[in-house]
């Protein structure tokens, strides 16, 4: 019941606003489908009980975390979305009709991504992902945007297929076992896993790990990225940096959770850990004197996905830590495009040369864009630092000294080539019309509250939160292989 209303509510508040046509009704069935969606995850969270899922539709630890995430997200792109359209329509921008519609399917198909036990119905939820943002990305109309459409169309749609061949190639390996099928169910495939066809079973993570990893923005199947970002408005960039990817990372945490109960772990830990680690130094050696504020941003996207990969990959405490930053990566990532939109609104330019002295002219967004980038780039006392304290630490642990050093080197680099553009846009040298402009409160709640939640989750997480991603981290570790025992995760 909970979860169908949470899937048909925002497909059918789209049609309806599709149907008519007004900006002030779509913005009315925004508002209420974010209102409605964050209740009703908070209800099954704090409600519900947590059974063990065999059915198609069901929520354990990593769906309701990831849902949480989603819905409270969602909110606060609500939040700055209407403000958004108000002021595009008062400068002159025309919204297309069918913005708040595709807004509300985005929506209807990342919950279906969280709520299913099914990994066909899974895959193809994270298609429909791709179908219903591509319109968004394309806000603009520009030459630009149009060819960033087309390319995250392109590159995710492989991406997808790949996927799709993995999840196949999961199949045969679950029919080889003789406790096996022909059910794609979560449940099955755990149970089938022990007798799986090792060959198939390696085979099909390596599909899903790249197909998902391309959605996920995992190095080097990420340049679709930097350019969506580059070009997608403010409160879509926020969704598909802090929403998107971690509906692929959770479609790949499925089926790490088959190889796990295969006792495979081993193998697919290895190859998280490596293409984690890449993409951390890649994505860092871009956000070194990155010329687009909204590239950079992109980079930072991929450094952090990167970094989460690196976590699950460790195993123990680390996954914990991986969990934590995912959570962190969601909030500080759409405050930071939300803050961006802003600077764009002002300064009408994403170039970071042509922006300075943005203290003078936005100083409160200015004063919110440098508390996020510290933020994000693993400064105490917000959240990242934790996570990423966490998962160093289980690094020096588990893969030594050297491995640790080269993994916080890079965090150093991607930090400085932040903190450098961020500090540069606020305290550079300000134009002639240097006086201060009005900011709408909408625009300013948004990434506030965003950077309130990182900051409560850096000084102490919250028992509610600990709970579940400990909850989380206990199906996704080998206790073979962790750092430390379950029992001493932070939450316990």
């Amino acid at each position: 019941m909970y979860i169908a209303l949470l899937i048909l509510v925002p497909i059918a508040a789209g049609g309806l606003s599709l149907a008519v046509g007004r900006m002030r009704f779509a913005l009315a069935a925004l508002v209420a489908t974010a209102a409605l969606h964050l209740a009703v995850t908070a209800a099954i969270v704090a409600t519900a009980p947590l059974t063990e899922p065999n059915g198609v539709w069901a929520l354990d630890s990593p769906g309701r975390f990831f849902l949480s995430i989603l819905s409270i997200l969602f909110a606060l792109v609500t939040l700055y979305t209407v403000s958004f359209l108000v002021s595009a329509t008062r400068d002159g921008t025309p919204v297309p009709r069918h913005f708040v519609p595709c807004l509300l399917w985005f929506l209807a198909s990342m919950t279906v991504v969280a709520c299913t036990q099914h990994l066909a119905v899974l895959w193809a939820a994270i298609e429909a992902t791709t179908l219903a943002s591509a319109p968004l990305v394309y806000f603009h109309k520009r030459r630009g945007a149009l060819e960033a459409t087309w390319k995250y169309l392109l590159l995710c749609s492989v991406g997808i297929a790949l996927a799709l061949l993995g999840t196949f190639l999961l199949g045969v390996a679950a029919s080889a076992s003789p406790s096996g099928g022909s059910s794609l169910l979560l449940s099955t495939l755990r149970e089938a896993a022990p007798g799986m066809a090792r060959p198939w079973l390696e085979a099909a993570f390596v599909f899903v790990l790249v197909g998902y990893g391309t959605k996920m923005g995992l190095v080097p199947m990420h340049t679709w990225l930097p350019d969506t970002h580059s070009q997608a408005p403010s409160p879509v960039s926020a969704l598909l940096s802090g929403a998107v990817l971690n509906c692929a990372l959770l479609g790949i945490l499925r089926v790490y959770q088959v190889c796990l109960a295969a006792g495979d772990a081993a193998f697919a830990r290895r190859l998280l850990l490596v293409l984690g680690l890449v993409s951390v130094a890649v994505a860092c050696a871009f956000m070194v004197r990155q010329r687009d504020y909204k590239r950079l941003f992109a980079y930072s996207s991929i450094e952090n996905m990167g970094i989460v990969a690196v976590g699950v990959g460790l195993g123990g405490v680390a996954t914990y830590g991986a969990l934590l930053h995912a959570l962190n990566h969601s909030l500080c990532k759409a405050g930071l495009f939300f803050v961006a939109g802003n600077v764009l609104r002002t300064f009408k330019t994403t170039e970071v040369h042509e922006v300075r002295g943005a203290y003078g002219r936005i100083p409160v967004s200015a004063g919110l864009l440098v508390a996020l980038c510290l933020a994000i780039g693993g400064t105490p006392p917000f959240g990242p630092f934790m996570s990423e304290f966490m998962i160093f630490k289980s690094a020096i642990h588990i893969s030594g000294a050297p491995f640790a050093l080269l993994f916080l080197c890079c965090l150093a680099i991607g930090f400085l080539g932040m903190s450098a553009s961020a500090f540069s846009m606020v305290h550079g040298e300000q134009s002639r019309d240097s006086s201060p402009t009005r900011e709408p409160w909408p625009l300013l709640a948004a990434p506030s509250i965003a950077l309130a939640c990182v900051l409560v989750l850096g000084v102490c997480v919250p028992r509610f939160i600990g709970h579940a991603i400990e909850q989380t981290s206990r199906l996704l570790i080998d206790e073979g292989d962790a750092s430390r025992p379950p029992s001493s995760f932070p939450g316990d």
